[in-house]
């Protein structure tokens, strides 16, 4: 009898501690499956869209723009999300919210037909109160309307595309009726932890919230904040009681402080964690909030650069956007943290989320395994007259402040970037004087809102490489400036990056400095021996930032940088060697690294030996042979050890010391899969490399099963992702060997139509008398490329003397002949399908002459050749 009383009251005691937890439990899911989807305004006169099968069935997350993958002018309108949501009849005793992570980049949102909620901004997350809207037991309608081509709310211009959609998840949240106030205006879960007094010896934390009471039950409530050590330990308890006669009421806690606290740093990124409960009079838990915070600061100086905990640091990371294709922006929370853990094994210990508030999934990888954060919204370029425009940028403002404040690896909120660019292109004269002062404005409010929401992070804004931020006065607002700097690239030479920093710094030596961008673009298929800015070759990428980091190393006053970028990113507008794609990455897309991956991770990684031979990127090489000897071509290898030795095909090519984190060796190349391997102390590496040679001189050794292709107007190699063949580098003509005779080298960086080699067509000679090939006679084909890429001389003249309106033909057209014999007369390449559209054409040409020789002549305009490639048959 005893036994079952026991078993009883056990049981009864059970049963009460499984309603308090299922009492207390907040609970959140995502709703991300079920959706239907259908792109184009949806109104009610348009009954094609109340049709089900014009809808798409989709997850969330989900973007439209895939078509920016394939063209310059995406869609940018509006899509419908829709779905059923069944809600329980027991969610009656709840407060039920509707959470939006992200919907690009304006949002209506409407439950059983009416609209609850219009958000601004496609990058910040939103949450409304559908308690009173939805129907308890019964089915409900969600419908999102969702528009990427708003010009009241930012970015209206910048480098990459705005992708339209439900693009992050979707929750559903439930509390009890008494619970923490959830913040319905900025998206914050609206409980903020502070660290206002942190040293080695001491640190205090502060939490204030406030609590929603939606009930008639006024018992007393209580409010318990408890902080643990980051092993676990419980340190400190604080209880507050709460007035339950108003609807809603304010709390705060200030902890005693805690004794040689456990400091925060990417190397040991030590975190507290803060539990705040919420019970009522009988103990019951009504809610339960766990945050993480963490014991650190940070300070900037003009002269001495950026300060962790009270000790010199040099920030060393990237800029990072968060596309992936084919997906677009839709990425999981799982290749967030794939990205963040790819930075830290480079051994980043800084990012600049750029240029936008990104996943909470990578915020919570900066904390958790350390990474100093810039977190920026997106005012880019310019700033418009436009209604609404401001407070928009005001509202996105607070909201990345207030949904990020207690992630405490951030340590700057930024809110410009480059923002006078196209200003200074557009607005000339008082034009461009109103456009400033209108800047100005912005930022003088938007720093005011930043010091109020957090006076204990630094604000900081991104300028392009113009010193007109300093004539107007913007670089005295924020207390960090960023510069994004491209000496070498887009203009000047490399040497012009410290000349800049230097000049920068003489002048305004109050001002620290990030250098927020720097990068040089890079093609896997573009190679070259002899680099130089622009051309897109791996090689010039990696010597351009061989240059740059050692200066930003060097310089004491440079906080530190953020490489532009991590990814290959898409830029729908973009044309150069890989349309719509930046890619200045030290990974492609895929986030497959690129050999110069291996550069940032051997001169920051001072943990691990780092050995890496830096062919990957270039394991299909092509060498010009003159003779039976081996072709001598460089291959580096990226390392943090003093010296290395490298082996090809087992025989040693000898040690080299290493300088600035590489060595190149002169490797001679004579079989077809050669095995280089590296060994520098304990850590080894080793490719194989497919390997292929186009003659010097042809002869009869050689002919049979040459493929010469040569890249005309071109320093680089260029393999085709396609066929594999390599294009190799164009040279001028010499007796007994092959090349051009006469022209100029030529180019642009605009797409070319109708072909995936778009490089082969963007580089040209122009004006050329011709090609010659000495070569055994014989029967041989012929294959020319072309892309017309000139307005040629008689139209430029007919339009500058006739009135405006009037035409003459833009084509360039001229005769071809191969060894006398006109081939194509009259050829011109756009008169069918107009300026930049590839045009191959093909010849079988006998010669008993020894020699192939194809020559241009010029009826209108001008001639040019890109690419040029013969075979014997």
């Amino acid at each position: 009898m005893v036994r079952n009383r026991t078993k009883r009251a056990f049981f009864i005691l059970f049963l009460l501690a499984l309603t308090t937890v299922m009492y207390a439990q907040r609970q959140i899911k995502t709703i991300n499956d079920r959706w239907s989807f259908y792109l184009g305004e949806c109104q009610e006169a348009q009954s094609s869209c109340y049709i089900d099968s014009n809808w798409i069935k989709v997850n969330i997350p989900h973007t439209w723009n895939n078509d920016a993958y394939q063209k310059k002018n995406y869609y940018q309108g509006k899509g419908w999300y829709r779905r059923h949501l069944f809600v329980p009849a027991f969610w009656k005793d709840k407060d039920v919210y509707l959470k939006i992570d992200a919907a690009s980049k304006w949002a209506d949102v409407y439950v059983n037909g009416e609209k609850v909620k219009s958000h601004p901004g496609g990058y910040t997350d939103f949450i409304i109160d559908i308690t009173d809207k939805v129907l308890y037991g019964q089915d409900n309608i969600i419908a999102i309307d969702v528009d990427n081509s708003r010009k009241d709310v930012t970015p209206i211009s910048a480098d990459f595309t705005f992708w339209g959609g439900v693009y992050r998840d979707v929750w559903i949240l439930t509390t009890s009726k008494e619970h923490f106030a959830i913040d319905t205006e900025t998206g914050s879960d609206n409980i903020f932890i502070s660290t206002p007094d942190v040293s080695e010896n001491r640190a205090i934390v502060c939490v204030k919230g406030s609590v929603t009471i939606n009930s008639t039950n006024k018992n007393r409530l209580r409010v318990i904040n408890k902080l643990y050590s980051p092993g676990g330990e419980l340190l400190q308890t604080n209880i507050n009681n709460i007035n339950t006669k108003a609807s809603a009421m304010s709390f705060s806690c200030r902890f005693k402080p805690v004794m040689r606290p456990l400091l925060w740093s990417p190397e040991n990124p030590h975190l507290y964690k803060v539990e705040t409960i919420l019970t009522n009079s009988q103990g019951q838990e009504l809610d339960r909030m766990t945050h993480n915070t963490a014991f650190r600061w940070f300070s900037v100086d003009g002269n001495k650069g950026f300060f962790l905990n009270g000790k010199p640091y040099k920030l060393r990371g990237f800029c990072r956007h968060q596309d992936q294709k084919p997906v677009g922006v839709a990425i999981s929370d799982e290749m967030n943290r794939r990205d963040f853990d790819m930075m830290k094994d480079m051994g980043a210990n800084f990012i600049r989320i750029s240029h936008y508030p990104q996943d909470d999934a990578l915020l919570e990888m900066c904390d958790k395994k350390g990474m100093l954060v810039w977190e920026e919204i997106p005012i880019v370029n310019t700033v418009p007259d436009t209604p609404g425009y401001a407070d928009n940028c005001e509202f996105n403002l607070k909201e990345m402040i207030r949904q990020h404040y207690n992630h405490p690896s951030i340590f700057s909120w930024a809110y410009m970037n480059e923002v006078l660019l196209m200003t200074m292109r557009q607005y000339k004269g008082k034009s461009l004087t109103d456009v400033i002062q209108r800047t100005k404005s912005l930022a003088h409010r938007l720093e005011m809102v930043l010091e109020k929401e957090d006076p204990y992070r630094k604000s900081a804004m991104a300028l392009h490489y113009e010193d007109i931020y300093n004539k107007v006065g913007l670089t005295d607002i924020t207390n960090i400036l960023g510069w994004n700097i491209y000496s070498g690239w887009y203009s000047d030479s490399v040497t012009d990056f410290e000349k800049f920093l230097s000049y920068q710094h003489t002048n305004h030596p109050t001002h620290p400095i990030i250098v927020s961008e720097w990068g040089a673009g890079s093609d896997i298929r573009l190679h070259s021996l002899n680099p130089h800015q622009f051309d897109f070759s791996s090689e010039y990428q990696q010597t351009y930032i061989e240059h740059y980091n050692p200066v930003i190393e060097d310089s004491a006053y440079v906080c530190g940088s953020s490489y532009w970028n991590f990814i290959d990113f898409n830029v729908a507008g973009r044309q150069e060697s890989m349309p719509r794609t930046n890619n200045k990455g030290v990974t492609y897309n895929n986030r497959t690294p690129k050999d110069v991956y291996y550069y940032f991770k051997s001169a920051w990684r001072k943990d691990i030996p780092v050995l890496h031979i830096a062919s990957r990127d270039w394991n299909r090489r092509c060498g010009i042979q003159r003779d039976s000897l081996p072709v001598i071509l460089p291959v580096k290898i990226y390392t943090n050890q003093p010296e290395v030795e490298l082996f090809i095909d087992n025989k040693s090519l000898g040690k080299k010391t290493v300088k600035n984190y590489n060595a190149i060796f002169e490797v001679p190349f004579s079989s077809t899969e050669p095995l280089l391997y590296a060994k520098a102390g304990d850590v080894s590496d080793a490719v194989k490399i497919h390997y292929t040679t186009v003659p010097y001189n042809i002869n009869s050794d050689n002919v049979d099963n040459m493929e010469l292709a040569v890249n005309v107007g071109s320093n680089c190699y260029f393999t085709s992702s396609e066929s594999q063949l390599t294009w190799v580098p164009d040279k001028e003509y010499t007796k007994g060997s092959w090349g051009y005779i006469g022209g100029e080298i030529s180019g642009t960086q605009t797409e070319v139509n109708a072909t995936m080699e778009t490089p082969l067509y963007q580089t040209q000679r122009k004006g050329l008398n011709g090609y010659r090939f000495d070569l055994p006679n014989g029967e041989y084909e012929v294959e020319l490329l072309f892309s017309d890429i000139y307005k040629n001389k008689e139209q430029e003249v007919y339009l500058l003397n006739h009135k405006e309106g009037s035409s003459i033909s833009e084509d360039n057209c001229f005769d071809i002949s191969i060894n006398g014999d006109i081939v194509e007369n009259r050829f011109c390449p756009s008169a069918f399908s107009g300026k930049f559209f590839a045009v191959k054409r093909r010849y079988i040409v006998g010669t008993t002459e020894s020699k192939i020789e194809i020559n241009f002549k010029a009826n209108q305009g001008v001639t040019f050749l890109s690419g040029i490639k013969i075979r014997k048959i």
